[in-house]
This record gives C-alpha cells, sequence and structure tokens, in this order.
C-alpha cells in the first residue's frame, strides 16, 4: 500500500460516522441499492441493513456495481429476512427507526431534530413506500418536504437527502467518534505490513 493510499484510506476511516445506518425495505432495483450504498459511502455511513422478504436475496453486490462506483467495497451490507427482524437488532442496538413516509403527520426533515445518538434511517419500496408494518415498528416519521406535482422521490435521492442532513446536523460533534469501530475498520482496510 502506498503512502498516498494509506492516507486516503486513514482519511475514510476518521470520517466514519458512528450510530447511523440505512434500512432499505424489499427495494427490487438494484441499482437503486447499489446508489443508496453510494450515498453511505459519500457520508461516512458504515452499514446499511437490506430487508428482502421475498427471500430471493438478489445480490445486488454484484448487478449494482456499475452505481455503487465501487463504494460497495467500503460499506458493510447487512441483510435481513424480514422487518421485524431487522427493527428487533437494531431497536437492541439502541437505535431509534425513523422511517420517510409521505403524510401530514410526518415530520418535516428540515425541522426535525436528527442528532440522535444512533439513528436508522428507513426507506421504503419503489413502489408503495414504507410497509404497514415498519411504520407501526418506527419510532418516528419524516418527510421530505415537495414542491412539484409529483410528491415522491426516487429511493436513492430520498436517502441521499436524508442522510445529507443528519451528517449536516452532526457536524463535527464528538459523541459521534465510534473508536470501536475506528479500530475495526484499521485492521480491515490497512493491511498488516502496511501499519509497521
Amino acid at each position: 500500500m502506498t503512502e498516498e493510499r494509506r492516507a486516503k484510506v486513514e482519511s475514510l476511516i476518521e470520517k466514519r460516522q458512528g450510530g447511523l445506518t440505512v434500512i432499505v425495505e424489499d427495494v427490487t432495483n438494484p441499482h437503486n441499492i447499489a446508489a443508496i450504498i453510494r450515498s453511505c459511502d459519500a457520508f461516512g455511513v458504515q452499514s446499511i441493513q437490506v430487508v428482502d422478504s421475498s427471500g430471493k436475496w438478489t445480490d445486488f453486490l454484484r448487478v449494482g456495481r456499475d452505481s455503487s462506483s465501487s463504494a460497495n467495497r467500503w460499506v458493510d451490507v447487512i441483510y435481513h429476512e424480514s422487518i421485524d427482524a431487522c427493527a428487533e437488532t437494531l431497536h437492541a442496538e439502541g437505535y431509534e427507526i425513523i422511517a420517510t413516509v409521505l403524510s401530514e403527520k410526518t415530520e418535516n426533515i428540515f425541522e426535525a431534530d436528527l442528532s440522535g445518538q444512533k439513528v436508522a434511517i428507513l426507506i421504503g419500496n419503489e413502489h408503495s413506500g414504507a410497509s404497514e408494518r415498519a411504520k407501526k415498528l418506527a419510532d418516528r416519521a419524516l418527510m421530505v418536504p415537495m414542491r412539484g406535482m409529483i410528491q415522491s422521490l426516487n429511493v436513492s435521492v430520498c436517502a441521499a437527502i436524508c442522510l445529507f442532513e443528519i451528517v449536516r446536523q452532526r457536524g463535527n460533534d464528538e459523541r459521534f467518534v465510534d473508536l470501536n469501530l475506528r479500530e475495526k475498520l484499521t485492521e480491515r482496510f490497512i493491511p498488516k505490513e502496511a501499519t509497521r
């Protein structure tokens, strides 16, 4: 590993956000998931939770390779068989699950406090959004305000906007530095001979 490459990887590790993940529920287009993985990497999010209740388990990393621009090498993809299993795991880890839902009762993303210690943004599928079950399991609901005739966004665009706003609100707050995550990523991405 060259010194330049090592410096780039160390910078990536240092900028990773602790306590932030994205849940994608039954998103059917692998290119959308790959684009969300790319946004996760861009905003320093280390993991994405993929809920695939169909049981078909598409290889999103292979199919969406071009859309992710190799970000899939830097972001962990965690698969769940159901939204219940995913929510149970994340709630047990202390995450607040925030669903993106278009409704008058949801919080406007630009007015909501998204600076919680552990946040999981839930994005529903391309056709019907978050399932009723997902909405019940979520702790809160958010919406991105619209001004046009079309009252929805592509799922990957919605995820990117949500991640941008959360990272903007977090700023450089030291609460979100996860030293254990940094240590694990250093072991994983920097070869032992490069650390001598």
